[in-house]
């Protein structure tokens, strides 16, 4: 047994059996490792944003981290956008990079890189092996390491010659990092504070959706105080049945407006709401001045602990949180708009799907009549790197076979990982991409004006579009094997929505806009 083959043992008892993979030449002794382990499932991605995008999605569905496959420095540098979303929306992750074999590094061979340096940057935990005896510690620490705080980015540098070296064989799963919680003092304090006047209990990370949701509803029923989120967040419960959570918007102003009367804002499980970008006389927090913020419990703490102690400190346990109820638009017909487009999805969304949401710009009219359609989940992406949509929702499919899963995005974001249409297509995933065609980077022309800058002249136009050629997304999604349909009109959009929600596998659907 050689040390790749110690570290899939390793895996697999760790409950690690997922690989999104891109590899290379120096991992093709993990590759062969994988291949004799066909209980790991190994997913190829054809660029390696499509893999950590793909690892993201899956954890955050499935709760469980994936391993990811990649090719040296160079390798991780490619994935190192969604690995960074996946850091800002607190996901567990494995990164698995192969490195040359260790007495090959100092002859500086093409592809050599500084791969502790570009790791470290964006990953929890970084550990090179060694030798091929310490590749499974080596792995189960990662696992461990991963799974941390509700969930981190651990790297495993695997240089060649410890993955091909002869190893004694797996270890066990080490025991979980426990999680910190708040002292006594500070639940009584919040507890106290959700019941004042202006009062908003500001929850993120497994409080905005599932039972842990419900938990924070029973706090806000009983206390009286407002029950927040913020706007990216890597996972919300909508629909009917789900908690009714106010979260916010992405304009900073809007946010001011939302938040003007909040006088004490709990923080649980997530940290102080911040403006994506800085804007000339603007502020970065939404908040008021005279806001009282207690930070009870950060995103890496103990939430369902936390939620818990705060039940009894407010005495909810018998108290019923605020539900959604459905409440779906007239299918639209006619002239195709965003705004009936959004009202469309509401009417048609089925129970249970997933929506992997990059649609920005459409999304403001797109995404919130969905609020009260059939229950669902909606990814967001908390990291602001874009190319997250298309990756994501394969992580999601993988992790949620029976589910359906959206993603609606726009065009040019769409071409950061266009790739994972392909990968959609050869695993055949339920998967439903939207692609809003309005040929440009439209956020940029509001951000531009955001900045104070008025004029758009020749050079800042060709920047913001991608007109000149048109994309094609028709023709691009059919050459990666994904069925695809062109709508430029209500009825059509519904036919062709329908049509994918009542058959399996991969579509995508154009939506001239």
């Amino acid at each position: 047994m050689n040390g790749a083959e110690t570290l899939v043992k390793t895996f697999l008892a760790g409950g690690v059996d997922v690989c999104f993979a891109n590899p290379g030449t120096s991992e093709m002794h993990f590759v062969a490792a994988l291949d004799s382990h066909p209980e790991m499932r190994c997913i190829l991605s054809l660029f390696e944003g499509g893999v950590t995008g793909a690892a993201d999605g899956y954890f955050r569905m499935s709760g469980k981290p994936a391993a990811t496959l990649l090719h040296l420095a160079p390798g991780f540098g490619n994935g190192y956008a969604n690995v960074h979303n996946a850091r800002k929306g607190h996901s567990a992750m494995i990164n698995v990079v192969g490195e040359h074999a260790d007495y090959h590094l100092k002859f500086d061979a093409p592809l050599k890189g500084d791969i502790e340096g570009v790791t470290r940057s964006v990953s929890d935990w970084v550990k090179v092996s060694m030798d091929a005896l310490a590749v499974a510690q080596d792995g189960a620490e990662s696992i461990r390491a991963a799974t941390a705080r509700n969930g981190q980015i651990a790297t495993l540098v695997l240089p060649a010659n410890t993955a091909w070296t002869e190893a004694e064989g797996p270890v066990d799963p080490l025991p979980p990092v426990a999680l910190h919680r708040p002292r006594p003092d500070q639940i009584a304090a919040a507890a106290a504070a959700l019941t004042e006047p202006g009062a908003a209990l500001f929850v993120g990370g497994a409080a905005a959706f599932g039972p842990l949701a419900r938990l924070a509803g029973k706090i806000a029923r009983k206390t009286g105080c407002r029950l927040m989120a913020d706007y990216f967040l890597p996972r919300v419960e909508r629909g009917e049945g789900a908690v009714d959570i106010d979260c916010l918007h992405y304009p900073v102003l809007e946010n001011v407006e939302l938040l003007k009367d909040v006088k004490h804002m709990v923080l649980l499980g997530a940290g102080q709401p911040v403006a994506f970008f800085a804007y000339p006389d603007r502020p970065s927090t939404p908040e008021p001045a005279d806001c009282r913020m207690l930070d009870l419990c950060g995103a890496t703490m103990d939430i369902a602990w936390t939620l818990q102690a705060l039940i009894a400190a407010t005495g909810a346990e018998q108290a019923e949180p605020a539900l959604l109820s459905l409440d779906v638009p007239e299918l639209p017909t006619g002239e195709l708009t965003l705004a009936k487009v959004g009202k469309a999805l509401a009417a048609l969304l089925p129970e249970g799907a997933i929506i992997a949401n990059e649609a920005v710009t459409a999304g403001a009219d797109v995404i919130p009549p969905t609020r009260t359609a059939r229950n669902h989940d909606l990814l967001y992406n908390p990291g602001g790197a874009i190319g997250a949509a298309l990756p994501l929702a394969v992580g999601a499919a993988v992790a949620c076979p029976d589910r359906k899963v959206i993603a609606p995005t726009g065009d040019g974001s769409a071409m950061y990982t266009l790739q994972s249409l392909w990968t959609m297509a050869r695993e055949q995933l339920d998967v439903t991409v939207l692609i809003f065609a309005n040929r440009g980077y439209q956020i940029l022309r509001a951000e531009l004006a955001n900045v104070g800058v008025s004029h758009v002249g020749r050079n800042a136009e060709r920047m913001f579009n991608v007109e000149g050629p048109e994309l094609d997304w028709v023709a691009l999604s059919q050459g990666h094997g994904v069925p695809a349909r062109r709508v430029e009109d209500m009825e059509s959009f519904a036919d062709a929505f329908r049509a994918a929600m009542e058959t399996p596998g991969p579509k995508l659907i154009e939506i001239v806009c």
